[in-house]
């Protein structure tokens, strides 16, 4: 448990959450970040079926899907077709620069 709060405590360092115009409450940069920049990981309980907050990702050698239903403030992240930051695997990173309180959102997929 340790390591799940010290990850929320540093991720509470570069994000937080408030009302979003893209839909009900946003993620948005306590810092500036940028490009490639590690902004926070996707922490929740595992699950085996979709819902609201669950993120779905495969492991690194891609071969086996995963999900979460989201515990931290990653799971206010709403979609963008033109996204500023993107998942490799359940950990969030700045695909360009971000400015401090701007919305940072990501691409759903799954068309």
């Amino acid at each position: 448990m340790g390591r799940s709060s010290s990850a929320d405590d540093l991720l509470r360092t570069r994000v937080y959450r408030a009302a979003s115009a893209i839909h009900g409450q946003g993620c948005f940069a306590k810092i500036a970040l940028r490009s490639g920049d590690f902004i926070g990981r996707y922490e929740g309980t595992e699950v085996d079926r979709d819902g609201t907050y669950v993120l779905w990702a495969y492991d690194t050698e891609g071969n086996v899907l995963t999900a979460r239903e989201g515990r931290n403030l990653l799971r206010w992240l709403n979609h963008s077709d033109d996204p500023n930051a993107e998942f490799d695997g359940f950990d969030l990173y700045a695909r360009r620069a971000i400015a401090i309180d701007e919305e940072i959102t990501f691409d759903y997929g799954g068309g």
